[in-house]
């Protein structure tokens, strides 16, 4: 017979991973409809949004190696593409680092946005 304390609740806080995947599911698709040809303010704006990001992160040594990519390549906020392109360089590092396979940057489209070619989201 087990006992409740047994189980995990659903509504518990996130622990790092959890924390970690859904926070690249939230950065990636806002890389994904991240406008073609942004305004000034929307690139200042979202430079501004990922230094926050590094520096209330609420994973310490995370927002520290965070930081510290930031620091070494500054977002591109030029256009989607840019930027998505970024944030897949900043994914593919920390994977690198964690012993996690690469993603491949050129299906950013089909996994963030449009859905995979074979139809498996439609």
């Amino acid at each position: 017979m087990s006992s409740s304390l047994d189980r995990i609740r659903e509504d518990c806080p996130l622990d790092k991973d959890q924390l970690g995947y859904q926070t690249w599911g939230l950065l990636h698709t806002i890389a994904a409809y991240y406008p073609e040809k942004p305004t000034a303010d929307e690139e200042r704006e979202m430079k501004t949004f990922f230094m926050l990001l590094g520096k209330f992160y609420p994973c310490e040594s995370c927002a520290r190696d965070f930081s510290s990519l930031l620091k070494l390549r500054p977002p591109a906020t030029s256009s989607q593409r840019a930027l998505a392109g970024w944030l897949c360089w900043v994914h593919n590092h920390i994977n690198q680092k964690l012993g996690k396979p690469q993603f491949d940057c050129s299906r950013l489209d089909e996994r963030w946005r449009d859905g995979w070619d074979d139809g498996s989201c439609d």
